[in-house]
């Protein structure tokens, strides 16, 4: 089973100047669109979000084909082929949950997502438009709840093999995987400082401080944090850095 990725840039909301990035995931057999949201621009964390909805609701797929964006693939020339040796983070994470990442080298190639587009930005504008809606969230519960459904109903076909190809497996496999994981050492202080965030390690059960010691960061799509020392979560935060209590001791403990 085969999941295909794609962001386009489009004026998708009514009586607004700026453009919008659309990211859709969705089914090669069917055409189906398993997820579809706006945002502000295209990237990894949005990446990830797509991600995210598709492998809770269906499960994981054997395989993602996307385009060479950099945050897909490092491509060291433009146009050429991509370094498998250099992977993203958006790879990275693929790898580790044992989907395979297929890489776009023609326009022909990503023919279904951009199929897909064109309906979309003919069709959609209109229906906000009609709806009342002009804000990304108000558009994004409209697309979830009305337009996506009606969408897979009138444009999904039927796959050649009957049955789904997802892999069910619980959320805990692939939440912690899916995010942005950097590695830092603590400071004297017990902190961790990432992209301008100075995240406290609280007191814990299992050592008195983690000063001077190796940690993975990993930055969520819903802006939320997290510590790992080795396999073991050791707190949780907020986005603006303060620590999550019941979550994080209970991990943590």
């Amino acid at each position: 089973m085969m999941l295909h990725q794609d962001g386009s840039t489009h004026r998708w909301l009514p009586g607004r100047d700026e453009e919008q990035d659309m990211i859709v995931s969705l089914d090669d057999a069917s055409g189906a669109i398993y997820s579809g949201f706006l945002v502000a621009e295209e990237g990894t964390m949005s990446s990830f979000q797509g991600l995210g909805e598709v492998f809770g609701r269906h499960g994981l797929p054997c395989a993602l084909y996307t385009d060479r964006a950099s945050h897909y693939f490092h491509t060291p020339q433009a146009g050429g082929k991509v370094d498998r040796d250099k992977p993203s983070q958006l790879g990275r994470a693929l790898a580790q949950l044992g989907i395979e990442h297929i890489a776009a080298y023609s326009p022909e190639a990503r023919g279904r997502s951009e199929r897909a587009f064109r309906t979309l930005q003919d069709r959609l504008p209109k229906e906000l438009a009609l709806a009342g809606v002009s804000t990304i969230e108000g558009a994004n519960r409209f697309l979830a709840e009305t337009f996506i459904p009606d969408y897979n109903a009138r444009f999904a076909i039927a796959p050649e093999e009957p049955g789904s190809a997802f892999v069910a497996v619980p959320a805990e496999q692939w939440r912690d995987v899916l995010c942005v994981q950097e590695t830092r050492t603590v400071g004297n202080d017990n902190t961790v400082r990432f992209h301008g965030i100075v995240l406290q390690i609280p007191p814990s059960s299992l050592r008195p401080h983690y000063v001077k010691a190796k940690v993975r960061v990993h930055h969520y799509p819903d802006a939320t944090y997290a510590i790992f020392h080795g396999p073991r979560p050791i707190a949780r935060y907020r986005g603006d850095g303060a620590l999550l209590e019941g979550d994080t001791m209970k991990r943590a403990a």
